[in-house]
């Protein structure tokens, strides 16, 4: 086998972009040539772009479609950032194992919000899958009739070519799509839009009506997958009490703000979208580690904005909770919403 870089707009990149995809056709081929399978169904959900598609609330929203369909999903994760070292349970499905801190603070939140869906994080995807499978209960890996029931959801997988997988799900931000559509490190592309062409499902995220424009330009690269639009709603707010209530409470309160999110505008947005009044906003980088000064700060410009309560994520909430906290700080919780022709396209016949 003889390693040649994946076609491309050679002339459309920049010398930068250019020393960058060669280190990522190299990495691809090298992990193409030692690709190895898991004894159940892989799902990968994924992007081609750096952050800001929602594959949090995605992988949430897939885990439980595949539970309501009588499967059992397992998600591997690479737990960016998190320091614990994997392969290890950040849960086994009934709720958090591991600090935001060991884990990183995605599989955090998706532990918090999932129950009944082992969540396994380790950098290899395979070992991590494999250590799942042989500790599914004390006898070792499952039975075939049980093996047969089993998704492995990968998040964020679409740059994990080690792992065979069934079904490649791509998540694409409505709101931006592809950045300047340069690669890293010049913009927010990990691969090459070419990419685009071995994903089976295609969603544009965040999207509150129908661009066909943005498919066109998607079916320049893909001809196959279907291409779905969805949507990341509010669906509920969580008070310092830890009760929950609907979104519809936020209407015409004054709030500040507060994320750090690889797209601070889709707080922000959905913020407005349930009808609440935005004084003020502190944007942070994505998977921010806020410490005690950032809560004073944030305490200081919310009473400065005039609002009687700052909001956030639970992604940020996973980062902020055992610092010594306002009364006054609330959660919004974001689902991912699709209709059940995606969840079809995702779990397949045979799936």
């Amino acid at each position: 086998m003889i390693f040649r870089p994946v076609a491309v707009e050679y002339h459309a990149m920049t010398l930068i972009e250019y020393m960058y995809y060669l280190g990522m056709s190299a990495k691809r081929f090298f992990a193409l040539r030692n690709r190895r399978r898991l004894p159940c169904r892989v799902i990968s959900i994924g992007n081609i772009t750096v952050g800001g598609t929602g594959k949090t609330p995605a992988t949430i929203a897939i885990a439980e479609e595949a539970k309501e369909r009588g499967f059992l999903p397992l998600i591997l994760t690479r737990g960016y950032k998190g320091t614990a070292p994997g392969p290890c349970f950040v849960s086994r499905g009934e709720g958090p194992l591991l600090s935001a801190v060991q884990a990183g603070d995605e599989p955090y939140l998706m532990a918090e919000r999932l129950r009944g869906v082992p969540i396994v994080k380790g950098p290899g995807r395979f070992k991590a899958g494999m250590f799942a499978l042989q500790a599914w209960d004390e006898r070792g890996i499952p039975p075939l009739p049980v093996l047969r029931r089993i998704v492995c959801i990968l998040d964020d997988g679409f740059q994990h070519w080690q792992l065979y997988r069934d079904r490649d799900v791509v998540l694409i931000d409505a709101g931006n799509p592809f950045g300047n559509r340069k690669l890293l490190p010049l913009g927010r592309l990990r691969e090459p839009l070419s990419g685009l062409n071995r994903a089976d499902v295609i969603a544009i995220t965040k999207s509150g009506r129908e661009d066909s424009g943005l498919v066109a330009e998607i079916r320049t690269f893909n001809r196959h997958a279907p291409v779905f639009f969805t949507s990341h709603r509010a669906v509920s707010i969580v008070l310092p009490s830890g009760e929950k209530l609907p979104p519809e409470w936020l209407q015409d309160r004054k709030v500040f703000c507060f994320c750090g999110l690889a797209d601070p505008a889709s707080c922000r947005d959905t913020l407005t979208s349930a009808g609440a009044v935005i004084t003020g906003m502190k944007k942070y980088p994505d998977h921010y580690s806020y410490a005690q000064q950032d809560i004073a700060t944030i305490v200081k410009d919310c009473s400065a904005s005039g609002a009687a309560w700052a909001v956030t994520t639970g992604k940020d909430m996973a980062k902020i909770r055992n610092l010594d906290l306002p009364g006054n700080i609330l959660i919004i919780e974001i689902t991912f919403a699709a209709d059940r022709p995606f969840f079809d396209s995702v779990f397949t016949e045979g799936v």
